[in-house]
């Protein structure tokens, strides 16, 4: 709603013509669409499902369950995107640790929240604000690396202290195993072999087109349900936020302003920015602002620490948690914003610094 309003208020400054096609960017809404929609069908087979229960079965403590589950958020968000790992752990762990479990519970998924959003940042397709920069700003696969390497190991060390540095008292309750759901092989060898399309679309081996063109064919000839598990409103806000840049983006005056106000502080602005509007956002209003690509990424990405708005992952799990039986609310945002804003500021000061 926030966007649809910013892209009809900067209507009054730039009206609406022709040239706001050339606004939205084809490429990156066609990418964002199929990795959606083929995540949405890898989910739906029950591969993940399946996967991640084959690896706790060889858990035998409870401290070790909560680093797996924590650490299957992490890794995973790297390719399926930080929304779907998620969706696909929490509701696994809020079966495994029921509300006689707590508090454990609630710091599981708390720290599989951060894990997510910091291990999404990774790769170009771990969330949607790095899919956005690499395709904006023309990014070789080398050099994407080579910017998020260094905060990705470090955002692996922190998540590796945080869950060895949980109180003793928080480990020691009981799990049981649920049954699992069954694996649909079919599907699940039709939608790797998609995902894959995915990547090399990502990576430059495939045209964006070719990958949407087959992706659309084989949902409509065999699985138009997962049409609706498309995140239509993600979709419907980068084209809002593409016009609303694009317009503020022919008013020199603004131009401006918001260049000489990136230029030297991209990190800090785009992570402060983020707080309040989102890292998704706060990406695509920002880049056509400045050309240094390091900084905003990121920015973005440690931005998407601190408050439960800065990510929209985080509220992904907020609302899991809740739904859940006997949830604490209050422990939840109070542990959240704890640990959100320790490692937000925390991360910032190191590569303000060092890096």
């Amino acid at each position: 709603m926030s966007a649809a309003l910013a892209a009809v208020a900067s209507m009054l400054l730039i009206p609406p013509s022709p040239s706001y096609f050339e606004y939205v960017d084809m490429a990156v809404l066609s990418q964002l669409f199929c990795l959606m929609a083929v995540v949405a069908g890898l989910g739906s087979t029950g591969v993940l499902d399946s996967l991640s229960r084959l690896l706790l079965q060889r858990i035998h403590t409870a401290g070790q369950l909560t680093a797996a589950l924590v650490f299957l958020c992490f890794f995973s968000a790297m390719l399926l995107t930080n929304d779907v790992a998620l969706l696909t752990f929490v509701p696994l762990t809020l079966s495994l640790l029921p509300p006689q479990a707590e508090p454990r519970r609630t710091w599981t998924v708390i720290l599989e929240t951060v894990a997510a959003n910091l291990g999404s940042l990774a790769t170009p397709v771990g969330n949607p604000q790095n899919l956005f920069l690499y395709h904006h700003y023309g990014l070789s696969v080398g050099r994407f690396f080579q910017i998020t390497l260094p905060l990705t190991a470090c955002s692996m060390a922190a998540v590796f202290l945080l869950c060895r540095l949980m109180p003793g008292h928080l480990v020691s309750a009981a799990v049981s195993m649920p049954q699992a759901r069954p694996l649909k092989r079919r599907g699940a060898v039709k939608y790797g072999w998609l995902f894959l399309l995915c990547l090399l679309t990502v990576f430059h081996g495939v045209s964006s087109w070719l990958c949407l063109a087959a992706v659309a064919a084989v949902l409509l000839a065999t699985d138009r349900g997962l049409l609706r598990q498309v995140d239509w409103l993600l979709l419907a806000t980068f084209v809002c936020f593409f016009i609303f840049v694009g317009n503020l983006s022919a008013v020199p005056a603004v131009s401006g302003f918001l260049s000489s106000t990136l230029s030297g502080h991209e990190l800090l602005v785009s992570a402060l920015t983020s707080q309040v509007i989102s890292n998704v956002p706060a990406a695509v209003l920002l880049a056509p602002f400045t050309s240094e690509v390091r900084g905003l990424l990121l920015g973005v990405n440690i931005g998407g620490l601190g408050t439960p708005v800065a990510s929209l992952a985080s509220l992904i799990s907020y609302r899991l948690y809740s739904a859940a039986p006997a949830p604490n609310r209050g422990r939840y945002l109070a542990v959240f914003s704890l640990l959100n804003f320790s490692l937000l500021f925390l991360l910032l000061f190191v590569f303000c610094i060092f890096f």
